[in-house]
C-alpha cells in the first residue's frame, strides 16, 4: 500500500510533499521556460570582433574589440583562481580556438551566453591576481571602441583581501547594469486539465560551457540538437508534454536542470551528453547510461562525474544551492523508490538502445551526478559517444544515426512511463 502511494505521488508530482518537507526554492532566472529562451536574433547586440593578451606573469592585458561602448561588472574567485567578466549579451565574431592558448597570468579564457540578455567573458588564472584596471574605451583614431582588462600578480592574503574589497558596492565598476532575467512565474505550467506526465530533456553544457570538443565540434551543440530532436518525438506522440532545460546555446547551471524537473513535477528526467577520453587515456566507443549513486561504479565513472560536476564552475560561479538534508523516512522511502524507478528505466533504454545503436562495453554505471539528485524524479544521463572516437564522432554528426537513436529512446520512455502509468491506476484490492 505504502509503494503503491508513493507511487502515486512520484508520478503526479507531490506537491503537498514538496511544499511540507523538500520546499522548492523558486526557480532562478535561468530555468528553462521554452518560450523565453528561444534563439534571439543577433541584430541589434554588440559585436566582438577580435581579442588578445599582452604582457607578462608580472601583469597580464586582455583586449577586445567591440563595435560599441558595453556595460561590464568584473570580480575575482578563487578555488580555482578565475576572474569573471559579466557583460550585456554580445556577438562573438572571434576566431575558432581562440583562448585555449593563454599568456602571462592568464592560462585560458572562454567566452559565452550565460542567460538571455546576458554574456560572460572567464579567465582562468596560474596562481593568484588582482584586477589592476578594467574599463571601456570609445571608438577613436581609426580604433574599435575595446574592453580592457589589467589583472596584476598578487600573493595569496591580498589576493584574499581583494575578493573582500569587491563585495563592497562603492568598489564595483560604475557600469554595472545587471542583465535582464526570466521570473520564476514565467515558467510555463501545465494546464489544471493536461494529466499528461511530465518528460524534461536536458541537452548538457550550453553558452559558455562547451563541454568536450574533438574536430571542431562541441558537446553543447551535439546534444542540443539531439535534444530537440527527442522533444520532436515525444510532442508527436500526444501522449507526454515536454519540458527542455535549453533550447538554445544558453549556460544553465546545474542545480537549476534539477528546478526545472522538479517545478514541473516531471515524471522523467533525461539529460543527454557525449564524452570524451583525453588521448593519454586510450580509447572507448559507444553509449553509456548512468544512474545516481553514492559510490561511482568504476573509476571512468568516477571520472565523468566529477569532469560534469564542474560545469558550474566552468561557467563562472559555482551557483551550486544544495537543499537541506531532511530525516524523514518518508523523504528517504521517496528516494529510494526514485532509484529504483530510475535503475529501472535505465535498463529499459538499454535493452532499446541496443538494438539499433553501440554500446559501451559496459553500458550501464552509477556515480554521484549533480544532476541526477532530484529525489521525487526519476532520472538518467546518456552518454551518446565518445567525441574522442573517430567512429563515434562520425554517429554524432549523423541525421540518420540520430533519427534511429531519437527513436529508440523514445521507445524507451514510451514503455517506462505506460508501465508507471498502469501501476499508479492499478485498484487497490480490498481485504474480503
Amino acid at each position: 500500500m505504502r509503494t503503491k502511494a508513493i507511487q502515486r505521488i512520484l508520478l503526479r508530482g507531490a506537491p503537498m510533499l514538496c511544499a511540507a518537507v523538500l520546499a522548492c526554492s523558486s526557480a532562478t532566472s535561468v530555468l528553462a521556460a521554452e518560450d523565453k529562451l528561444q534563439a534571439a536574433p543577433s541584430e541589434g547586440f554588440p559585436v566582438a570582433s577580435a581579442a588578445r593578451l599582452a604582457g607578462d606573469a608580472k601583469l597580464t592585458r586582455f583586449i577586445l574589440d567591440l563595435d560599441r561602448p558595453i556595460e561590464f561588472r568584473a570580480f575575482a574567485l578563487d578555488d580555482p583562481y578565475r576572474v569573471v567578466v559579466d557583460i550585456p549579451q554580445i556577438t562573438f565574431h572571434l576566431p575558432s580556438g581562440i583562448g585555449n592558448a593563454g599568456r602571462g597570468l592568464v592560462k585560458a579564457f572562454r567566452y559565452g551566453l550565460v542567460m538571455p540578455g546576458g554574456s560572460r567573458l572567464v579567465f582562468d588564472l596560474t596562481g593568484p591576481a588582482r584586477i589592476a584596471k578594467s574599463y571601456v574605451l570609445e571608438a577613436a583614431n581609426e580604433q574599435p571602441a575595446r574592453f580592457v582588462l589589467e589583472l596584476e600578480e598578487v600573493d595569496r592574503t591580498t589576493f584574499v583581501q581583494s575578493l573582500a574589497s569587491e563585495s563592497r558596492p562603492e568598489l564595483q565598476p560604475a557600469n554595472t547594469t545587471p542583465p535582464p532575467t526570466v521570473s520564476a512565474e514565467a515558467v510555463p505550467k501545465p494546464a489544471v486539465s493536461d494529466i499528461r506526465p511530465v518528460v524534461v530533456i536536458d541537452p548538457g553544457h550550453g553558452g559558455i560551457d562547451n563541454g568536450t570538443q574533438s574536430s571542431g565540434t562541441a558537446e553543447k551543440d551535439l546534444v542540443l540538437a539531439f535534444g530537440l530532436a527527442l522533444r520532436d518525438a515525444l510532442e508527436k506522440s500526444g501522449k507526454y508534454r515536454v519540458v527542455m532545460t535549453r533550447t538554445d546555446d544558453t549556460f544553465i547551471p546545474l542545480n537549476d536542470r534539477v528546478k526545472v524537473a522538479r517545478s514541473q513535477a516531471a515524471a522523467l528526467f533525461v539529460s543527454i551528453h557525449a564524452d570524451a577520453l583525453p588521448r593519454q587515456e586510450g580509447d572507448a566507443q559507444g553509449a553509456t547510461i548512468y544512474t545516481l549513486s553514492d559510490q561511482a561504479s568504476d573509476a571512468e565513472a568516477e571520472r565523468l562525474a566529477e569532469a560534469e560536476n564542474k560545469a558550474d564552475a566552468v561557467g563562472g560561479v559555482n551557483l551550486t544551492d544544495e537543499p537541506p538534508e531532511v530525516a524523514d523516512i518518508l523523504i528517504d522511502l521517496t528516494r529510494r523508490e526514485t532509484r529504483t524507478f530510475s535503475n529501472h528505466f535505465a535498463h529499459l533504454l538499454m535493452s532499446e538502445m541496443k538494438s539499433s545503436v553501440r554500446m559501451h562495453k559496459k553500458p550501464l554505471k552509477s556515480a554521484g551526478f549533480k544532476v541526477l539528485k532530484a529525489p521525487d524524479v526519476p532520472s538518467a544521463l546518456v552518454e551518446l559517444g565518445y567525441v574522442s572516437n573517430k567512429s563515434d564522432l562520425e554517429h554524432l554528426v549523423s541525421d540518420t544515426w540520430r533519427s534511429k537513436t531519437v527513436t529508440s529512446m523514445a521507445q524507451a520512455i514510451d514503455a517506462f512511463l505506460s508501465s508507471r502509468l498502469a501501476t499508479a491506476v492499478q485498484p487497490v484490492k480490498q481485504k474480503p
